[in-house]
């Protein structure tokens, strides 16, 4: 299943029992949500948040961001009703936590049905068989949890993420190779910016469409880095003209600022000047 084609450099995490979040999450700059029903809500409020969360829902105002959420494991006592709950209030996409293979994206759309379906990218399974998993007829997009991978692994922090590196990179080529949206993992120090700003400039630089956020403190850092940059945009531009011209002069190639402008390079131009509309749109919706 296709990508969505709106913007997902921020993806915030809102716990579905916490009603004034979800309220608030209405005016935030954030371009998509994920709407917790698991690790952000404890036991004894799992019901209750099903509840909370299909009321907020079907109450809207939430725009065009898209609605994701992400429901207990189908193994745990709560993830079946979960998945069946969910399938009534049409969210945008259900999120599937510690998805080791396809067969678990499978047991969800028995329930489901025909609900665009996402993937919690946070074992060691599910990074051995992440090609399988994205090529699952309904998978739409892929999040990484760092957090529970790195339980795993029992590996150490690291401001380079050198021990997520083999996952990390292993989920975005598959993603990229079937067209799934590939979201990075969370930054857990909400108020350590240069320390988020590291993390999202290293997960734009390796392809990921976008971040997930556990505060709204770092909405801005995570928009900005996964923006394409004035520059960025005046490049674009300038190739596609020069390549236009190139083409009306009978030449199959163009130069800008001494590089070859070629068909590929004026594909990822105009994947940027389009990246960028969709964001202004997004802006003028939700302004920051």
């Amino acid at each position: 299943m296709p990508k969505p084609t709106c913007p997902l450099r921020s993806v915030l995490y809102i716990p579905a029992s916490k009603t004034r979040a979800l309220e608030k999450a209405q005016g935030l700059a954030c371009d998509a949500i994920i709407f917790d029903l698991e690790d952000a809500v404890s036991p004894d409020e799992k019901t209750a948040a099903r509840e909370t969360l299909a009321a907020a829902l079907q109450e809207g105002g939430y725009g065009t961001r898209l609605r994701v959420v992400r429901i207990n494991a189908l193994d745990t006592g709560w993830g079946a009703e979960d998945a069946r709950a969910v399938a009534a209030m049409n969210p945008d996409a259900v999120l599937l936590p510690k998805v080791n293979s396809p067969a678990d994206l499978d047991s969800l759309a028995k329930i489901t049905g025909e609900l665009p379906l996402w993937a919690m990218m946070e074992t060691p399974g599910g990074m051995l068989n992440a090609a399988a998993i994205a090529a699952h007829p309904q998978l739409q997009g892929m999040v990484m949890g760092t957090n529970d991978l790195a339980k795993d692994l029992n590996s150490r922090f690291r401001p380079d993420r050198l021990p997520m590196m083999a996952g990390l990179g292993l989920c975005v080529l598959a993603a990229k190779a079937h067209d799934c949206a590939i979201i990075d993992g969370v930054y857990n120090t909400f108020k350590d910016d240069a320390g988020l700003k590291l993390e999202c400039d290293q997960g734009r630089d390796m392809g990921f469409d976008g971040k997930t956020l556990i505060h709204p403190a770092q909405l801005s850092i995570a928009n900005t880095a996964f923006s394409p940059t004035q520059e960025e945009a005046d490049l674009a531009r300038r190739q596609i003209a020069a390549f236009d011209a190139a083409q009306a002069a009978g030449q199959g190639v163009a130069v800008v600022d001494g590089k070859i402008v070629e068909n590929l390079h004026v594909a990822t131009a105009r994947e940027t000047l389009a990246k960028l509309e969709a964001i202004e749109a997004l802006n003028a919706e939700h302004p920051a």
